[in-house]
């Protein structure tokens, strides 16, 4: 779920679609795009480099909030996502972050993980 003009293109959905099982679908609405998703996934609103674009983005995204209310309608079991740095009371609320369906703490591990494995490899380390 994302706002217009942010979505992704018919070509990322076919790369995305070709890995593997399962659905992937975007929607405007932030309900109806988590509405029975085993997974919910934000990014920061506002990258380096785009500070200046900052008041734009929140006003942008400000509906996008990922909180307990918005977790709700995704799939009981569904996991909550974010590749970190999160800021609180944007993307996402602070109780669905430190709550039990967060991941990110695993996510940023497996994360740091595949960056040592990277490096690894470049170095010529097996």
């Amino acid at each position: 779920g994302c706002p217009e003009d942010f979505d992704a293109t018919a070509d990322e959905l076919s790369r995305i679609s070709s890995l593997g099982p399962g659905s992937i679908r975007q929607s405007v609405d932030p309900a109806d795009a988590v509405r029975g998703a085993v997974a919910v996934h934000t990014d920061t609103w506002v990258s380096m480099g785009q500070e200046s674009e900052k008041a734009e983005r929140v006003a942008l995204f400000g509906d996008y909030t990922v909180t307990p209310s918005l977790m709700a309608l995704a799939a009981a079991d569904a996991g909550f996502y974010h590749c970190l740095p999160a800021y609180r009371g944007y993307e996402v609320a602070a109780e669905v972050i430190d709550g039990p369906q967060s991941h990110v703490v695993l996510q940023a591990h497996r994360r740091l993980d595949s960056a040592r494995a990277v490096l690894a490899f470049l170095m010529g380390v097996r």
